[in-house]
């Protein structure tokens, strides 16, 4: 059993080691505050949206491109580019419908 030392123990806050570099440390979270969260969540959902429109840009190349030139596409990558930009499209309707819904349940808290 290892002891800690008074540098690592503040009341009853033990600071936790981590051993790989995707958990989660102390640092990390003490970091995220105010601004930063809601910039990185902004960024976040602008990154998303811009995946689910790169998804809908790619299954209307394909579409266009099967139009004009059968032979150089495979219709099944334009219809498995067609279903998953239609998912992408309506998991993040069903996203931004449940944000909304959300926003008004908090204003009318009051």
């Amino acid at each position: 059993m290892e002891i800690l030392s008074t540098s690592q123990v503040s009341g009853d806050i033990v600071r936790m080691n981590s051993i790989y570099e995707n958990h989660i440390t102390d640092t990390k979270r003490s970091s995220a505050k105010g601004e930063k969260v809601a910039s990185s969540f902004a960024e976040m959902f602008n990154k998303a949206i811009g995946e689910v429109n790169d998804l809908e840009n790619k299954s209307t190349a394909l579409a266009t491109q099967l139009a004009v030139d059968p032979e150089s596409v495979d219709i099944h990558d334009v219809q498995i580019a067609a279903e998953e930009a239609e998912m992408a499209v309506l998991f993040t309707k069903n996203i931004v419908d449940k944000a909304i819904r959300a926003y008004k349940e908090i204003l009318n808290l009051r």
